[in-house]
């Protein structure tokens, strides 16, 4: 799929400079960005979705099966 897609000039030049220094194309450069976009997208309503399904009940009864003792030293706050 082609797309035609204008930028602003300092972006467009940032855009050029960045895939300059990394050694990639533009147009690679801007596929991995939206790919990268849409999979937070993705994770984000997968995850708001999922949250719908919980409830704090049963989080609560999770909870209480944790054992209560100190945390180990590497994990005090």
């Amino acid at each position: 799929m082609n797309i035609a897609l204008r930028l602003p000039n300092s972006l467009g030049s940032e855009l050029k400079s960045f895939a300059k220094k990394e050694e990639i194309s533009m147009n690679q450069f801007i596929v991995t960005a939206v790919a990268e976009k849409m999979s937070a997208v993705k994770t984000y309503d997968y995850l708001q979705e999922r949250s719908q399904k919980g409830s704090l009940k049963h989080l609560k009864n999770i909870l209480n099966k944790v054992p209560d003792r100190k945390p180990e030293p590497a994990d005090e706050i």
